[in-house]
């Protein structure tokens, strides 16, 4: 029997060494997922809200040859240059979104990463067809403490779809 209660004691004392699970970056994260999925529908849609942005958003290009940052300003001339040329549709049903971790404690800090297939097309226009591509992308977003994107960075082949889209290479 005393094997049995040494064993008991030894389970409790093992889960009560546990650390305790953090629950303001679990609700972070619930709460900057509807934020991201919101955004993210918004650009799909061509009106993405910019008001999800915080002041000071920065992104990595992340591209080859890309600058080191880009403000909020430069994002949106980018995305609207971008939106004017092609439709996006993300093909990844449900997105899952994934909690991400401080780099520094490796714990959940309420940051949001998804990997998805986006469809990206060239709409057709004088003398030239309608053209697709799909592309799957991994991409980070970080919230500051009232919710707001404040960093952003998406990897995918960019480079070698534009140029598949736009007559530069084949797949």
């Amino acid at each position: 029997m005393k094997p049995i209660y040494s064993l008991l004691f030894l389970s409790l004392l093992f889960v009560g060494c546990q650390p305790a699970e953090d629950k303001s970056a679990n609700e972070a994260f619930e709460r900057n997922s509807q934020t991201a999925l919101a955004y993210l529908q918004g650009f799909q849609n061509e009106n993405p809200d910019y008001s999800q942005f915080a002041k000071d958003f920065i992104t990595n290009d992340t591209g080859f040859g890309g600058k080191d940052s880009i403000n909020l300003e430069q994002f949106m001339m980018n995305e609207k240059n971008i939106l004017a040329q092609y439709d996006f549709k993300i093909l990844t049903e449900p997105l899952v979104f994934l909690p991400g971790v401080n780099v520094d404690t490796k714990k959940a800090d309420g940051s949001v990463r998804y990997y998805a297939d986006w469809q990206v097309t060239r709409p057709a226009a004088e003398g030239v067809e309608a053209k697709s591509g799909i592309i799957r992308i991994y991409e980070s977003l970080d919230f500051d403490e009232n919710g707001k994107i404040r960093f952003q960075q998406a990897y995918g082949d960019f480079s070698g779809l534009m140029m598949y889209l736009n007559g530069g290479g084949g797949m």
